[in-house]
């Protein structure tokens, strides 16, 4: 029962659809970015995404389906914020994320796009609380900044072309 319950969540995860990637680096990326820790490492995502890594020793585990369904639920606001999750539910696979990160049962971790452990947590965490603490990174501020300055210059842009018309 416990692989039927893996693979028909694992269905419902790939058959939702967001919008996809913009930029080159991310055309490989599957919408939704999820992954599993088989198919990539930490390394692959330097500097290009933020990883959410979803362990448990068990894809039947209450707290891992209940994370995942917070993070599908609310996938949007964390592709907005340059993540992709990563799902480990073997331990006997030893993967590479698993082996880097060394969680015990259930576990949520949120890394920084330098790789750095922005938190981790025991317990299932709702995508809003994830935001926030993603949010509150240098990094991050510095992106929103950066758009938020490239759309004044858009506007003034714009603004100055039906002027001198």
């Amino acid at each position: 029962m416990k692989p039927l319950f893996a693979f028909a969540f694992s269905a419902m995860m790939l058959s939702l659809t967001l919008p996809g990637a913009t930029r080159a680096a991310e055309d490989a990326l599957p919408d939704p970015p999820i992954l599993t820790a088989a198919e990539t490492s930490l390394e692959d995502w330097i500097w290009l995404k933020r990883p959410v890594v979803v362990f448990a020793d068990n894809p039947a585990d209450p707290r891992y389906v209940e994370q995942m369904q917070l993070i599908v639920s609310r996938m949007d606001a964390l592709v907005l914020r340059d993540a992709v999750v990563i799902t480990d539910t073997d331990p006997a696979a030893r993967s590479d994320v698993r082996l880097a990160l060394r969680p015990r049962g259930f576990m949520l971790v949120v890394l920084a796009k330098d790789g750095s452990v922005v938190i981790r947590k025991p317990a299932p965490w709702d995508v809003r609380e994830i935001s926030r603490s993603i949010d509150k990174l240098p990094l991050r501020q510095q992106e929103v900044k950066d758009r938020r300055d490239a759309l004044r210059r858009q506007t003034t842009d714009e603004t100055t072309d039906v002027t001198t018309e």
